[in-house]
């Protein structure tokens, strides 16, 4: 998968603040640390997409610590998608409350439900 990264204003000023694109892996791991908050949704949304794909069903979403509010944007994504089950903070061990566990809907759970 491949996202292009913004740039605070969004507006290229030359050709050397062209925003950049980079390959994220999908790995059923994401850290969000590098990303603007507003791209958030776009960005989980089509990250998600991708691991359904694989057949990756537990994704954990890193946000980081801080004050909080990164964690929020994905928690309010996370609870209005139709493809997640489910989301809980991460143990101690996979992060704490500065990562996101998300448990993905099976493709044809999904189907049944519909």
């Amino acid at each position: 998968m491949y996202h292009q990264v913004m740039q605070d204003n969004n507006l290229p000023q030359n050709d050397s603040e062209i925003p950049e694109v980079v390959e994220i892996p999908i790995t059923g791991t994401i850290d969000l640390h590098t990303f603007h908050p507003r791209e958030i949704s776009d960005l989980l949304s089509e990250y998600l997409k991708a691991c359904i794909e694989r057949g990756i069903f537990e994704v954990t979403i890193i946000h980081g610590k801080g004050t909080g509010v990164l964690r929020e944007r994905v928690h309010r994504f996370l609870s209005s998608c139709d493809f997640v089950a489910d989301f809980r903070l991460a143990d101690a061990r996979s992060g704490g409350w500065g990562a996101t566990v998300t448990i993905l809907k099976k493709p044809d759970k999904a189907e049944k439900n519909d």
